[in-house]
């Protein structure tokens, strides 16, 4: 290989700049012979020519599209190379590949989504599946209210995956069980009973649709569903003083667990 003066090509590094590839790159393909300089300096450093480059920019463009260097060479030495074939068949794998990333970008929309807005469903379908008496504003203030702890980032994760038939059943998932407990008090089960207990451990079964509930956390929420004027609403609404019995039963379930119910703390 002839030496040359820099002006006769261009140093590597301006090569890397202008191509927008590494200098490692580079000197990779001239170490496996799949794009050497055509010159060199007296000292020994490394010049590309014009003709050079283009082999580079189709190494670039060709590998932007996906080929691996073994078949980029056959392209370009292999005088008996289907090149519009391999295109093509590359062609194919990167309409699939946008595919991917059109379906990819479209779940983090929804991801996005349910994060600010907890529910991905339009008013009408709140309303077809909450029942008429459902405040769709009421997503927005529980996005205020707890919008910054870990428990509304797994329900945000979960409704983000749902759709109105998803949200249906853990609707009438939960209707069941609100049923079952008022029919409980009715019966007189008593909290800490077997019976009771049982109910409980479902209500925790049930809630983890929205996000996961340990014990302790069940305590907090049994004794907000108390204190609260909306929940207690709720609840002795099913059965007068419902609210309270919950309160009882989880209490008395976390006891026979070795929890005390006073010192129980949201984890």
């Amino acid at each position: 290989m002839p030496d040359s003066t820099d002006a006769d090509g261009l140093p590597v590094g301006q090569v890397s700049t202008r191509l927008g590839v590494t200098v490692r790159a580079l000197h990779h393909w001239d170490e496996i012979g799949l794009a050497r300089p055509s010159l060199r300096t007296a000292a020994g450093y490394r010049l590309y020519t014009a003709g050079d480059l283009e082999r580079l920019h189709r190494i670039v463009v060709y590998r932007e599209i996906g080929l691996g260097l073994d078949r980029i060479r056959a392209v370009l030495d292999d005088s008996t190379a289907d090149v519009p074939g391999a295109l093509r068949a590359q062609r194919t794998q990167v309409a699939e590949r946008i595919d991917r990333l059109q379906q990819l970008g479209a779940g983090l929309d929804r991801m996005i989504d349910a994060h600010e807005r907890g529910l991905l469903l339009t008013a009408e379908q709140q309303a077809a599946i909450f029942g008429p008496r459902w405040d769709p504003e009421g997503p927005a203030r529980a996005r205020r209210r707890w919008g910054d702890t870990t428990q509304w980032r797994q329900y945000a994760e979960r409704s983000a995956s749902r759709g109105p038939e998803e949200w249906q059943a853990i609707t009438d998932a939960v209707a069941a069980l609100d049923r079952a407990l008022g029919d409980a008090m009715d019966a007189g089960v008593t909290p800490g009973s077997p019976e009771a207990n049982r109910l409980i451990e479902r209500h925790r079964e049930v809630f983890a649709s929205y996000f996961p509930l340990t014990r302790q956390m069940q305590v907090c929420l049994g004794r907000m569903y108390e204190a609260d004027p909306a929940f207690a609403a709720h609840y002795d609404g099913i059965h007068a003083g419902l609210a309270t019995w919950f309160r009882r039963a989880v209490d008395a379930e976390a006891r026979a667990h070795g929890i005390d119910p006073d010192t129980a703390t949201w984890e």
